[in-house]
């Protein structure tokens, strides 16, 4: 007999996967119960906000694993700018892993729903708040002052999350290895 709490998980990991990569207007809620091996019913149990409130808890568990996997790269990192290599690297995996189906867990579901969804827009806020604070925690740890941390993690935050649209719409690593390049070089001008 399955549990309750893996029908809700089942749930959560395949409408974070669905939302990814279609994002949240193209995913319907017969798609998002089938795909996790729930009766249709079951999603309203488990989400009675609906199909919104799975899509909030959805980027927070999407958010939640980047953010663990940034952490985990960044700390076995010899130094920051190989640091970010590794991270971009990570993500371009990913990218490539999914035939270029799945970028940033996030933006698909920032760009088609945060407009419209207040619980939406506050999931995707925290998700890239969080990443940010990993890497601004990181680089202030490596020396920088706490401002200078905290501008040099949206730069970084900012120019990945574009490289990865940017590679994602061409199906092609270019961005992203171009972004590496240039960020390397300005954590290494940082770090000197």
């Amino acid at each position: 007999m399955v549990r309750r709490t893996d029908t809700r998980q089942r749930m959560l990991d395949t409408a974070a996967d669905l939302f990814q990569t279609q994002g949240y207007h193209a995913t319907g809620l017969t798609q998002l119960t089938t795909a996790g091996g729930a009766p249709k019913g079951s999603l309203y149990f488990h989400f009675p906000g609906g199909k919104e409130q799975l899509a909030a808890e959805a980027v927070r568990l999407s958010s939640e694993r980047t953010g663990a996997l940034l952490e985990a790269v960044l700390a076995d990192a010899p130094d920051p700018a190989t640091g970010i290599d590794r991270a971009v690297g990570a993500l371009a995996s990913f990218l490539t892993e999914s035939d270029f189906q799945r970028g940033c867990p996030l933006a698909t579901v920032a760009l088609d729903a945060a407009g419209t969804s207040e619980p939406i827009r506050e999931a995707c806020t925290d998700g890239y708040a969080s990443w940010h604070g990993v890497l601004s925690g990181y680089l202030a740890t490596k020396g920088l002052s706490t401002d200078r941390a905290d501008e040099l993690a949206t730069v970084v935050l900012a120019t990945i999350e574009g490289a990865l649209l940017l590679a994602r719409t061409r199906r092609d690593l270019a961005p992203l290895r171009a972004v590496a390049t240039h960020l390397h070089a300005t954590l290494e001008r940082e770090f000197g």
